[in-house]
């Protein structure tokens, strides 16, 4: 009989909440006080990365030379100007909240597991809080809090070992590249749901459009997916 994971650990942007938009909004506006126009191959390129390598990718794509200084100004001001238009609202991801809430109800530990920095992950979780009545999460890790970000294996490993379970009983739920490289060197079984980019096939990787009609059963099969080491096709749904 197929086993239930131990624990489900979710990414934050784009995978339960829609806030990639608003850290898009905010690069777009950045590349624009530079006096250019962010492309966007390269806005693609930047989700679930770290801010320094948005920050790289987006004056590359600008054909902008900027300082060290200047580098960390830019990045301190997209993420100022993505907590002011977070703080304006937050909608879950089709399918996100009624997940969510049925590994709770199952009794299985859950993790938050973001790049953001805590700052800003504090606003969606003070959001997702007050809409569920309560804190969903057993653990959570942001970006700031760990000794390397996705796609290091680090942050979900660190989530693993503060929720007191073995990586290879988890279930990652990820929407960006970076994500789910970061989940399978961990060790983990990934349900990838990809949104701004594409996530191609990878053993121990279930590939869904969307987490809309996703309940804890059909966790099961994705977690024996990393443990049989297949490559899971690309559903439909």
């Amino acid at each position: 009989m197929r086993s239930s994971p131990a624990a489900v650990l979710f990414d934050m942007d784009g995978t339960l909440v829609q806030t990639e938009e608003y850290w898009g909004e905010a690069m777009f506006e950045l590349a624009a006080s530079l006096g250019g126009r962010m492309s966007e191959e390269a806005r693609a390129a930047t989700v679930g990365t770290s801010m320094r390598r948005s920050m790289e990718v987006l004056h590359a794509d600008l054909g902008v030379v900027r300082t060290e200084g200047q580098l960390q100004a830019d990045a301190r001001w997209v993420e100022d100007r993505t907590g002011e238009l977070m703080s304006r609202g937050i909608a879950w991801r089709p399918g996100a909240r009624e997940l969510l809430e049925g590994v709770r109800a199952a009794g299985i530990a859950t993790a938050l597991v973001t790049t953001t920095p805590r700052r800003l992950a504090d606003i969606v979780l003070g959001s997702i809080a007050a809409d569920l009545g309560g804190d969903p999460f057993d653990v959570t890790v942001c970006g700031d809090e760990v000794p390397a970000r996705k796609p290091d294996p680090a942050p979900y490993l660190q989530a693993a070992a503060q929720l007191g379970v073995d990586a290879s009983s988890c279930v990652v739920v990820e929407d960006s590249l970076v994500g789910v490289t970061s989940g399978l060197a961990a060790g983990m079984a990934v349900l990838g749901v990809p949104a701004l980019q594409p996530v191609p096939p990878a053993p121990g990787l279930t590939l869904r459009d969307t987490l809309s009609g996703v309940g804890v059963d059909d966790l099961v099969p994705v977690l024996a997916a990393r443990t049989a080491g297949d490559r899971v096709p690309l559903i439909r749904r």
